[in-house]
């Protein structure tokens, strides 16, 4: 196909402007990278907004990864919850969101009313205290896991996808002899996968950046998730968060990394697991679920 020199002009402003909106947002991230490399010396010659060290250093990360094990048992708490809540978030979200779809379903707008409802008021943070306690969850794994187990906005989210799935696919597996798992196993969950990824992203994000629900249901320093953890090292506080006194150790170096150097390096091991699953299943996101389902 041969382009006019205008369409030609279109295409390299276009690809011009992508290039430096990539930039821009690359920029911050680079920086922070950069910071979470630099020592107190370079610090206080260049100030705070490095896009490349000129001596890296790994300091920050050592004092960050060496106070003995307690980061590390953060790290397996925060993906253990990761792994185990947003499986257990979807097999629930997602059947619920298919009994949902379904128009012939008695009671169907009550239900989703009722569902609707718990987005607008919540009993507190009091009540699900006492919720959390009467139900033997205090100081437990599980208190992180439970009360979060449905989002009914990603819920109704999930439900509005399928009610787009036309009937007949359905109608279609029954005359061939499906039973309702079988058409839930094998017509929509494989229709149904750029949606679940997608809410599974955001309930996978959600558990690795919660911290809240941790300080309040957990009193033991290794049952506490990375974020939890982390942020105590932040503070340089010890006891609610876990020991961090470790941190004193910056005052015996000789080239001791700025502090907003560490909180960089924080960012960077909070911020590599997510980045690494994300390109994993961006495709889902993109991709065409509905092309070649129905003909004629």
């Amino acid at each position: 196909m041969k382009y006019s020199p205008g369409e030609k002009l279109f295409d390299w402003i276009n690809i011009i402007l992508l290039a430096l909106l990539t930039l821009l947002f690359l920029l911050p991230f680079l920086s922070v990278v950069s910071t979470s490399l630099i020592s107190g010396k370079e610090y206080a010659l260049r100030g705070l907004f490095i896009l490349y060290p000129q001596k890296p250093v790994i300091t920050a990360y050592e004092l960050l990864l060496g106070q003995g094990s307690l980061v590390w048992t953060s790290l397996a708490v925060s993906v253990g919850r990761v792994t185990i809540g947003t499986g257990l978030n979807l097999l629930l979200t997602f059947p619920l969101a298919y009994v949902l779809s379904k128009r012939n379903l008695y009671g169907r707008v009550p239900i989703t009313m009722f569902i609707f409802f718990t987005m607008l008021f919540s009993g507190g943070l009091i009540p699900n205290f006492v919720l959390v306690e009467k139900l033997y969850l205090l100081n437990s794994f599980w208190s992180m896991i439970l009360p979060p187990l449905i989002n009914p906005w990603w819920l109704l989210i999930m439900r509005n996808f399928m009610l787009a799935i036309p009937d007949e696919l359905e109608e279609a597996a029954v005359i061939d002899g499906a039973n309702p798992l079988t058409v839930l196993l094998r017509v929509y969950l494989p229709l149904s996968m750029p949606v679940i990824a997608t809410v599974g992203l955001w309930y996978a994000v959600m558990h690795w950046n919660s911290w809240f629900d941790a300080a309040i249901y957990l009193n033991t320093p290794s049952k506490f998730p990375m974020q939890l953890v982390l942020r105590g090292i932040l503070e340089f506080g010890t006891g609610q968060y876990g020991d961090a006194s470790g941190l004193a150790e910056m005052t015996e170096l000789i080239d001791p990394p700025p502090a907003e150097s560490l909180k960089a390096a924080m960012i960077v091991v909070t911020t590599a697991p997510i980045l690494m699953i994300y390109p994993f299943i961006q495709r889902y996101f993109v991709k065409g679920i509905m092309l070649g389902s129905i003909k004629g």
